[in-house]
């Protein structure tokens, strides 16, 4: 199946994703772009876990004020080189999350992470995990995106490990 250049540029610019990979995707799901971006969204995340063994001793420390100075966060993120650490969307992502963790306020970055004592007094960890789990939560600024996704397109992206490493949030008066 032939794919017109518009829809390789539209689904591109939903994900961020190469032209080869926008081709493909397309090709694969004939034609179908809310699929292709559910599969590019895939394809991210398993490249991500694939590479989650390898080492990141680079990155960047950034951090986020909001309006009236009253909530802040400070956060860690690594990847493997210096090169990406100093790439736009790396830079882009790691401000889009520190901005994402004063809105939502997560205890935890992943599930794992939650310890059992805290988990036996919910009635659904699924519920605890959305609310408290960084890497489980719906992206504030596109809900159709978890925080594990947008890791998951950068990683695919970039082709390096990226670990969000810590993050800490104040808050006036709390």
């Amino acid at each position: 199946m032939k794919n017109s250049v518009d829809a390789i540029k539209e689904l591109r610019d939903l994900t961020s994703a190469s032209v080869a990979h926008c081709k493909k995707a397309l090709e694969e799901t004939k034609g179908d772009i809310k699929q292709a971006v559910v599969l590019l969204r895939k394809q991210g995340l398993e490249i991500a876990a694939k590479k989650q063994g390898r080492a990141a001793k680079e990155g960047r420390v950034d951090c986020y004020i909001h309006h009236g100075n009253k909530i802040g966060v400070l956060l860690e993120v690594d990847c493997e080189s210096d090169f990406v650490a100093r790439n736009e969307e790396f830079i882009q992502f790691t401000k889009d999350l520190a901005m994402h963790i004063a809105a939502t306020d997560p205890e935890y970055i992943k599930k794992e992470d939650v310890p059992e004592d805290v988990l036996k007094h919910e009635k659904s960890r699924d519920d605890y995990y959305k609310n408290n789990c960084l890497l489980e939560q719906v992206f504030v600024k596109d809900p159709s995106l978890t925080i594990k996704d947008y890791l998951g397109s950068i990683v695919a992206k970039i082709g390096e490990n990226v670990i969000i490493r810590r993050f800490i949030r104040y808050k006036i008066g709390a």
